[in-house]
């Protein structure tokens, strides 16, 4: 493999060195920055998309047609990895720009692409993900929201969870069973629906860490016109399947990047930390932790360069993305458990009490990282996954 880049690729990397430099909020990366919240914090990522619009950086990968940058594979590896070196806010519509945005170009009709994607690209409208249910989160064929198909609309009753901004969004790309007495993979249909429809509750959860991200969402008898049918009726598993190869195959280099940072900052930690009265970083244990995670970075690194390598030579994300998930989401658990450990009984502490170390960032992020290992695909799902696609080993009966 071929890591270096051409000259022309590097003077897109400086561009993009130069967009950053010159564009990102006031202020961001000092030590007295805080994010806003609620909705300032949706404002503030309208108008951060907005300006990455200007300057050719949203939806790089679509077709120009559609709004997009036709951007190559390559230049959107430099322009993940540049902001994630610098820690840049996402684009308000990341998601629909990922996932939804990708489905409509590929399955949606002339009507359809024209309707949703020029409010996708220029941030007018927020777009949440309908998949996840109760008793159906990674296992997403057992889901049991229902639409009834009563003329030209259907008629929608069931509940969706763990629905990242619900309550901000203008649009939800749902999935829905449409024919109750096919085989579960079969039956499911790919809804677009406006989440100002009568009949929606949005109720928020309260996460571990104290932030409101997720949401439950209700349906009672929501109707949703027939036109907003994306792909064929009861082909809806296939249509997820566009959704869901572009949230996995899309920004592996750019994590890699995020959590070597994140090392970087544990091995500073423990700089400035204390065992047995000397600095943490002479002690054998914490440095034997730390080679661990350094090792697993780099596991980590060769994947997403195994990945990215099979895109640029036209291949497309596969059972390869659940080797990563399983590889992120475990060494950054890891990692925040290093952090509480080398923070002792400090690691109690919340930013409210004023004496976190760090305004208790680490905190906040080990709490976060529970998550991990559960949303998009637990452990348990990503390992069956590659002992059956990837090292064809027998399913379990």
């Amino acid at each position: 493999m071929d890591l270096s880049y051409t000259e022309a690729e590097e003077r897109y990397r400086a561009r993009v060195r130069d967009f950053l430099k010159d564009n990102l909020p006031q202020g961001w990366g000092t030590p007295g920055y805080e994010l806003p919240k609620g909705r300032a914090l949706v404002e503030m990522l309208r108008e951060w998309q907005r300006r990455m619009l200007k300057h050719g950086f949203v939806a790089m990968a679509w077709p120009r047609e559609y709004g997009g940058q036709g951007a190559s594979a390559v230049e959107m590896a430099i322009f993940n990895e540049e902001c994630a070196r610098v820690r840049a806010p996402g684009a308000l519509n990341s998601l629909a720009i990922s996932q939804v945005g990708p489905t409509i170009i590929q399955h949606g009709s002339d009507a359809q692409k024209r309707r949703f994607l020029p409010p996708i690209v220029n941030a007018e409208e927020i777009w949440c993900q309908g998949f996840s249910e109760p008793n159906a989160g990674s296992d997403i064929a057992s889901l049991r929201t229902r639409a009834e198909l009563k003329g030209d609309e259907f008629v929608v009753n069931g509940q969706k969870i763990w629905t990242s901004y619900a309550q901000y969004a203008d649009w939800c790309y749902l999935l829905v069973r449409t024919d109750p007495d096919a085989p579960k993979h079969r039956g499911i249909s790919y809804l677009l629906v406006d989440m100002k429809t009568p009949g929606i509750t949005v109720k928020p959860l309260r996460q571990i860490h104290g932030g409101q991200d997720f949401n439950e969402v209700f349906f009672e008898n929501v109707r949703v016109p027939r036109h907003n049918l994306l792909g064929e009726l009861n082909d809806g598993w296939r249509v997820s399947m566009t959704t869901l190869a572009n949230e996995r195959g899309t920004s592996a280099l750019s994590q890699y990047v995020r959590y070597e940072q994140i090392f970087n900052d544990l091995v500073q930690l423990a700089r400035r930390s204390s065992r047995n009265g000397r600095c943490a970083l002479e002690n054998p244990v914490v440095r034997q932790e730390l080679m661990r995670h350094y090792v697993d970075l780099q596991g980590f690194k060769y994947n997403c360069l195994r990945v990215f390598s099979a895109i640029i030579n036209g291949g497309t994300p596969g059972a390869e993305g659940s080797i990563l998930k399983l590889l992120w989401s475990e060494l950054n658990q890891r990692m925040q458990e290093t952090a509480m450990a080398l923070e002792g009984p400090g690691s109690q502490l919340m930013a409210e009490s004023g004496r976190a170390a760090e305004n208790g960032r680490w905190q906040v992020s080990f709490l976060r990282s529970r998550a991990n290992t559960i949303e998009a695909g637990t452990s348990e799902i990503q390992r069956n996954i590659v002992a059956e696609r990837v090292l064809s080993l027998p399913r379990a009966r």
